[in-house]
């Protein structure tokens, strides 16, 4: 995924990476750092699909609207609510949903839209258990020094942090900062990507590199809140593709996770499950499947599904990772968020330039729903494509979910 995992053949007996940790300085491993910099998003994405939008830019052949049709964005300060949804969908979407916008998180009630953070460094938000914090990662910048054939030279650095802020607004507190700074000299950065918060708020789960970027790729961590130490499950992986898109099971300390690979030019994503108690993980889906989440009782996931004609959304048994029902076909659909309440899914969809906001509407019970016609619940929004939304709902609007039928000898993984 970055490619910053150091070769040890040809090594010089002066060569830096002799002392390993963090002064395995070598060419390979810092200039594909200084692009990774640059590109993190674009690669993580491109790599697990091959065609995943990202950026509020669609060049998807699949999507079903006219990519000919340029609709004018929404200025950087504003998001479009529709105010006239289709009569099946009258009554008002419970909840409030956090997403991601020009750098900026959003947070949207009752058909409203109101900024939650400013300046134009935030990415990935994900809600707390109770809804009460809004976790996320921001980027600044920093003076680096790293050592390229056997010279030091200054970089100037995207160094990300996860961050927390109250959902009602006020000041973020930094979490976990990127920042590598040994002693020694050197300056360098890991990446933060993808939080997710327990069912218990004790642990954030990342994808990052770590506490040492010359000896990880991008993999699945856990940010234990209680103890503030990284926990490395030491997940398996295909070297240098790592992992991404953690999702905790709604009842424990369980996730699944894309465990990315890649077959010839191709990228063949698989969801894996882990148990924190047992320190034991296994495969749920064949190739093909990113970005899970969990429906209210553990048993389904939400997830986007690559192909060659795009990405689209589709609902899997969790424990075997059967496909139940595909939500949308038009190649340009991605990044599902399951309601609390089991009945709607929320999801990304690019239309021409724009990424915006939908719903669909589940009727009957799983796994044998149907969808109603997707909603728009933005216009023209220009949303980030690589921040999955998240979807919070109180318990004064929460309903029962309807009890389903055996998903085909399903019990949660």
């Amino acid at each position: 995924m970055t490619g910053r995992r150091n070769p040890r053949s040809g090594a010089g007996p002066r060569d830096p990476k002799r002392r390993g940790g963090l002064r395995d300085s070598i060419p390979l491993a810092a200039t594909l750092s200084i692009l990774g910099l640059l590109v993190i998003g674009v690669v993580t994405y491109a790599l697990a699909t091959g065609d995943l939008p990202v950026g509020g830019i669609s060049s998807n052949p699949g999507s079903s609207d006219n990519p000919a049709v340029q609709r004018t964005p929404t200025p950087p300060d504003v998001v479009v609510v529709p105010t006239a949804p289709p009569v099946e969908q009258a009554d008002p979407i419970p909840g409030t949903f956090v997403y991601a916008k020009d750098g900026n998180i959003w947070l949207q009630t009752n058909g409203t839209a109101q900024k939650l953070t400013k300046g134009g460094n935030d990415s990935m938000p994900t809600f707390s258990p109770d809804g009460k914090t809004v976790y996320f990662v921001r980027e600044r910048q920093a003076d680096g020094h790293w050592i390229v054939n056997g010279v030091g030279r200054d970089y100037l650095l995207n160094v990300p942090a996860l961050m927390s802020i109250p959902a009602e607004g006020g000041k973020a507190t930094r979490v976990l900062d990127g920042l590598v700074d040994p002693p020694g000299g050197l300056r360098w950065n890991a990446f933060i990507r993808n939080p997710d918060v327990s069912p218990s708020g004790r642990y954030v789960a990342i994808a990052t590199e770590l506490p040492d970027p010359s000896r990880s790729d991008v993999t699945v961590k856990i940010w234990d809140t209680r103890r503030e130490r990284l926990i490395d499950p030491g997940l398996s992986e295909v070297a240098p593709l790592g992992h991404q898109d953690p999702e905790w099971r709604p009842d424990g300390d369980k996730l699944i996770y894309v465990r990315n690979d890649r077959d010839g030019a191709k990228g063949t994503p698989r969801l894996y499950s882990y148990d924190m108690a047992t320190e034991k993980a296994k495969a749920i889906t064949g190739p093909g499947y990113l970005q899970p989440s969990f429906s209210p009782d553990g048993k389904y996931l939400a997830a986007t599904k690559t192909s060659a004609f795009g990405t689209d959304v589709v609902i899997l048994n969790a424990t075997n990772g059967a496909e139940l029902l595909r939500l949308t076909d038009d190649g340009g659909s991605w990044a599902p968020v399951w309601s609390p309440n089991g009945d709607q899914i929320a999801y990304l969809h690019a239309a021409g330039q724009l990424v915006d906001l939908r719903l669909a509407q589940l009727e009957g019970t799983g796994p044998t729903w149907t969808a109603k016609d997707p909603v728009d619940l933005t216009s023209s929004a220009g949303l980030d494509g690589a921040s999955q939304p998240d979807w919070f709902v109180p318990e004064a609007e929460r309903v029962a979910p309807a009890p389903s039928a055996d998903a085909g000898g399903s019990t949660a993984p």
